[in-house]
């Protein structure tokens, strides 16, 4: 039997780009619900900071890694699953970056770059954290508790945008960006289908515009604040940390068993919704 609120006792996770924006709130909520936890952040003073906050609330590790090289997810991966217990239950890849201080922009503005540095890191990182779970969960032995009567051997969670499939050009004309989110969308589903059989689960979190520190030029410009005030009719403006923390910790928990290959939109209506431009 769980505690009451033990949404995720005895499962071991790790969350890459969990020393900010959604992944810290992410790791705060599962920490909540009984997960032990590794967070990793570029930097680190990142993973320091993130430390402080979190060292409280329960079982939590940091680690430093870039997502874009391949050793370092590997040696990000030892050193997590050697803390968190030689198994890997959960996977929730968060780590991602905007690309317009690079180059990206519209098509015909965009950078080679820009292109090549937004999708090697959004990617490229998914593809290489991705690969290293698969490869770790397909070991772990199928739960056979309560909760885990389809047998599964781990959750992989990954972090998209709303932009793959909704694009607004107008405020949010960044071609890589888009892409590189696209991408992370296929092959969420690709490998959703391939593992499925091995009872591992692969679902995508498409979120709108959240507030976070990656999102600070946009969340602060007047002009999109209007224009979110219609977009994301649900909220009014942007969405919270939060919000999507909670679509990360369902789609992890064993109550979603029975999902794989979902596209989760936690988008505030964006994806249905028009949106009214300020001269608009």
């Amino acid at each position: 039997m769980t505690r009451p609120g033990g949404r995720l006792d005895g499962r071991s996770c790790l969350i890459v780009g969990g020393t900010g924006g959604i992944g810290l709130a992410t790791a705060e909520r599962f920490l909540a619900e009984g997960a032990r936890v590794v967070v990793s952040g570029k930097t680190p003073e990142e993973a320091s900071e993130a430390m402080s906050r979190l060292g409280p609330l329960g079982p939590v590790w940091s680690e430093q890694a870039d997502v874009s090289d391949e050793d370092s997810v590997i040696e990000l991966f030892d050193r997590a699953v050697a803390w968190l217990g030689e198994r890997l239950d959960v996977l929730v890849h968060v780590a991602g970056i905007s690309g317009r201080r690079f180059g990206d922009g519209p098509l015909d503005a965009c950078t080679l770059d820009g292109w090549e540095t937004v999708m090697g890191v959004n990617a490229r990182g998914v593809f290489l954290t991705n690969r290293e779970a698969v490869r770790r969960m397909i070991t772990n032995c199928p739960g056979e508790n309560l909760h885990e009567l389809t047998g599964l051997r781990g959750s992989i969670v990954n972090v998209g945008s709303v932009l793959a499939r909704s694009p607004a050009p107008d405020y949010f004309g960044t071609i890589a960006y888009a892409a590189s989110k696209g991408a992370i969308e296929s092959l969420t589903r690709a490998a959703a289908a391939r593992y499925a059989r091995d009872g591992i689960r692969i679902n995508l979190i498409a979120p709108g515009l959240i507030e976070t520190p990656m999102a600070t030029r946009a969340v602060n410009d007047l002009a999109i604040r209007h224009y979110l005030h219609t977009k994301q009719p649900m909220a009014g403006g942007p969405g919270s940390a939060l919000d999507v923390a909670e679509a990360a910790l369902f789609l992890a928990e064993p109550a979603s068993r029975f999902l794989t290959g979902v596209v989760l939109e936690v988008d505030g209506g964006w994806s249905l919704s028009d949106g009214q431009l300020l001269n608009g």
